[in-house]
């Protein structure tokens, strides 16, 4: 981290001490894990994705973030890759344009897995990184997140703007610093599809998996 680096000072909304994030990948939560280091927020990553697709795609995404963690001795939660259990809950929406009905599904079920796992295990508070791409409807996300802990008291949603104090530069500058992969598209098999439609539209080539880095 860059010690020059001046953050805010974080802390935990209503009392809550235990925070569960989940990250859906390593140039999403980069800036935010390092801020909550930064100050001195204790917390357990967790890896729920499973609308990743191929799986490719999923094991470089899941590796790097792990990684990540590791390198500052956050615990790491990797959860299954439920790919089957996803293209059931998005089964009819094969369709829908970026930032619709489908995405929310998404988030819902990753969502509704990270609270369930938060209250299995005493995590009293979760948060994701969904929200700090530009890419993403932050309020859609918020309202998933707060959706999934509704039937669970002891449990809140940390509704925080990640993007906030220079958040989405910050990642942009972390992910240079790591050389993380840098993934074209969301994640999905749909947002692929869609993704290399648009380039090809644009006489651009195709999406090619794994090839990418932010530091080249």
């Amino acid at each position: 981290m860059n010690s020059k680096y001046k953050r805010t000072q974080l802390t935990l909304p209503q009392n809550t001490s235990k925070l569960l994030l989940h990250s859906c990948c390593a140039p999403c939560s980069g800036e935010i894990m390092e801020a909550l280091i930064a100050s001195s927020i204790p917390y357990t990553v967790l890896f729920y994705n499973p609308n990743i697709h191929p799986q490719r795609e999923y094991l470089i995404r899941k590796k790097e973030n792990k990684t990540f963690a590791y390198k500052y001795n956050i615990p790491f939660i990797d959860l299954d890759y439920d790919k089957d259990n996803w293209f059931i809950r998005v089964k009819g929406l094969e369709k829908e344009p970026e930032r619709g009905i489908r995405c929310k599904i998404c988030f819902d079920m990753r969502f509704e897995r990270t609270a369930l796992y938060a209250f299995e295990n005493n995590f009293d508070v979760i948060s994701s990184s969904l929200g700090i791409s530009r890419w993403k409807d932050i309020n859609q996300i918020n309202e998933c997140g707060k959706r999934a802990v509704m039937n669970y008291k002891n449990i809140v949603y940390w509704e925080y703007n990640w993007r906030k104090n220079g958040g989405s530069t910050r990642m942009i500058e972390i992910s240079k610093r790591e050389n993380f992969y840098q993934q074209e598209y969301c994640g999905c098999i749909y947002s692929l599809r869609d993704s290399n439609k648009y380039r090809l539209s644009k006489g651009r080539d195709i999406i090619r998996i794994g090839t990418k880095f932010y530091g080249k």
